[in-house]
């Protein structure tokens, strides 16, 4: 497919100058439930708990310029029991959401603004990120918002998370949880402020630690690393940009400023920074201890190589900050002699990685990533699985015209090692049919195990997690 031929496919007309309100990024808004779906295959015995992903969903018509981020949160999910499988979708109750276009809050490209009783500049939409932490699920935004509580059994949502008001400012996307201890650690940014935060939350959902970091001038990291006693902040040269917003662009860029890794404990002490050659990374992969070195992988960004395209009309520039293109890269950070240094494990594109979460701040041998579409809309055509300690790679590949989420990976019941589990994704095509897809994790190339029809459109949209047992 070339390039040009993308943007026909999605957009259908000309006159649709935002690509994330139309074709597979359309907005579905009613809220269903459904039983006993009908299943091409056979779903594994051995799977049993639930696939969820979040994403952008805005509930009335935007007005005004409108970007992806803004749209309010819908969690769609899908439980798995004894061969069957049930699907359920629901709106995240936000504040903003529940104000019912009564919020003063605007989106991304409207100036920002003060909001009484509230930690955020801009609508806070829940939209981003999913957490499974203390048997709840916890909605997450990009722009560092209030967490949102949501029933892992029903999608309702439960409340505006504050760990009973000990929460001192909000969380970002891409908070952890700890396998071994069950602990929330999280992270927190300012967008006009030299500062970010790094916190823990225990296992029974009470704040046990917080505390503020320093930086040399605001900051829009996206994600963190966690090891069994360390937290990875990101000092990365991209800010947020109030002029920028006014060329839509949203964020900038500060070509001269290093990139810098803090290694904090997580019990609490000064960071110890390292110094690498500037880049910006969006998603981690898993970070871990090896002897005096904390290590960690991530998707390291590459330029995405498009051109703007005037048919996005003012819509351009977010089309193409939206275009993620990046490559495996690891960190080697030693705790006692400050040496660091950077390897490449491929050359290959590929974002959005997940590993199996019990295996989450110790070190893995495998993860699992999206496969973009050569189109500048961001959209996924297949699912690659890494051998991180050799760099070899196996991929899967959806149909010509199916377009997949990120994935979960869920162990199954009795697992025997780190990859005996499944792969669970999202699909949709452009006729608007949506699947849940059960994919081998030891076999990843081979025809999904499972194909289960789902009974309405599930858009395209950010970021999964699988809950055992629920």
């Amino acid at each position: 497919m070339d390039r040009g031929s993308c943007y026909n496919l999605v957009m259908h007309d000309i006159n649709f100058v935002n690509p994330y309100l139309h074709g597979l990024y359309a907005p579905v808004r009613e809220e269903i439930s459904a039983e006993k779906l009908e299943v091409i295959g056979e779903i594994p015995r051995d799977l049993h708990g639930a696939y969820f992903r979040n994403g952008p969903n805005p509930k009335t018509s935007p007005k005004g310029m409108h970007h992806w981020f803004d749209g309010d949160g819908m969690v769609h999910g899908v439980w798995f029991e004894n061969g069957e499988a049930r699907y359920r979708n629901r709106y995240v109750q936000t504040q903003d959401l529940k104000a019912n276009g009564s919020s003063v809050l605007g989106g991304i490209f409207d100036p920002a603004r003060d909001a009484p009783g509230r930690k955020v500049h801009y609508r806070d939409t829940a939209n981003t990120d999913l957490v499974y932490h203390n048997g709840k699920l916890l909605a997450l935004w990009y722009i560092s918002g209030q967490p949102v509580a949501v029933d892992a059994s029903t999608l309702e949502t439960i409340c505006t998370e504050t760990f009973d008001g000990a929460l001192p400012n909000n969380i970002s996307a891409h908070s952890k949880v700890d396998p071994e201890t069950g602990e929330l650690v999280f992270f927190d940014y300012s967008l006009y402020e030299p500062k970010m935060w790094t916190g823990t939350v225990s296992a029974q959902g009470e704040l046990t630690q917080f505390q503020e970091i320093d930086l040399p001038g605001p900051r829009l990291p996206h994600d963190m690393g966690m090891t069994e006693n360390y937290v990875i902040l990101h000092d990365l040269p991209v800010i947020f940009s109030d002029s920028a917003i006014r060329n839509r662009l949203w964020q900038i860029h500060v070509a001269d400023q290093q990139t810098r890794f803090g290694v904090v404990p997580r019990k609490g002490g000064a960071p110890k920074w390292f110094e690498f050659p500037t880049c910006y990374v969006y998603h981690v992969i898993n970070a871990w201890e090896e002897g005096d070195d904390v290590v960690m992988a991530a998707c390291k960004m590459v330029p995405n190589g498009f051109e703007p395209d005037a048919k996005y009309g003012p819509y351009a520039a977010m089309a193409d900050v939206l275009a993620l293109r990046a490559q495996p890269f690891v960190w080697r950070m030693n705790m006692k002699t400050g040496k660091a240094r950077e390897e490449q494990l491929d050359d290959a594109l590929s974002e959005f990685p997940v590993v199996n979460n019990n295996f989450a701040g110790r070190k893995t041998q495998y993860s699992y990533h999206v496969i973009f579409d050569d189109c500048i809309e961001q959209r996924f055509t297949g699912l690659l699985k890494y051998n991180l300690l050799t760099g070899a790679s196996e991929r899967h590949h959806f149909p010509k015209g199916v377009f997949g989420s990120e994935p979960a990976f869920a162990p199954k019941v009795s697992a025997d090692g780190e990859d005996d589990g499944y792969l669970i994704t999202f699909t949709q095509d452009f006729d608007g049919r949506s699947e849940a897809q059960v994919i081998d994790a030891q076999n990843i190339s081979a025809p999904p195990l499972a194909r289960i029809k789902l009974p309405q459109r599930v858009p395209l949209g950010f970021h999964g997690v699988w809950a055992p047992d629920v």
